[in-house]
């Protein structure tokens, strides 16, 4: 069952971005502090949706919505009805079928490459985007890192601190440590 076959290429195109956002919105409610991640997500699902849009399209040559019926279709003339010799002439009959439906399907080729192919360039240019926006993502990411290895530290800290009181009260009160 083809849930796209009502689908053309410029609302196919527009899906590809409606997912685009839709992973982004919906990592950005998830992480809400993230938009770093959101942005990410977004950029993949993009270049992961325009590449199943291209591999689509290359799936469904045939089809008319990428321009292939705008050409004329070969339709062979058929021998079997001459006379005398219609009957001997069959297979030229079916080679010339062969031939007329290979070029066909070259048309619907033809037609459809263009269309897949921007989908394909689409999905390159996602994938060089997607290589300052994850850097950007790596940054923000071990800024928390190291903002997190800070607080931890400074917990450490107080504990030690805290610890180092606890054994001066001890001290103070003469509280012999039993174990």
């Amino acid at each position: 069952m083809d849930i796209l076959a009502g689908v053309n290429r410029e609302w196919l195109a527009a899906l590809t971005w409606l997912a685009a956002l839709a992973a982004g919105g919906a990592v950005l409610l998830w992480r809400r502090r993230r938009p770093d991640l959101a942005a990410l997500a977004a950029v993949a699902v993009f270049m992961a949706a325009n590449t199943g849009a291209g591999i689509y399209v290359l799936n469904h040559l045939a089809d008319g919505r990428w321009g292939g019926d705008a050409h004329a279709r070969l339709d062979p003339p058929s021998f079997s009805g001459t006379p005398v010799v219609g009957q001997f002439l069959q297979p030229l009959n079916a080679a010339m079928a062969d031939l007329a439906g290979r070029a066909n399907d070259f048309i619907d080729f033809q037609a459809a490459l263009p269309v897949a192919l921007g989908f394909f360039a689409a999905a390159g240019w996602a994938l060089a985007a997607m290589v300052p926006v994850g850097l950007a993502a790596a940054a923000v990411q071990a800024r928390d890192a190291r903002r997190r290895k800070a607080e931890a530290a400074a917990w450490q800290n107080e504990v030690e601190k805290l610890r180092a009181e606890v054994d001066a009260l001890k001290r103070h009160v003469g509280y012999r440590d039993i174990f």
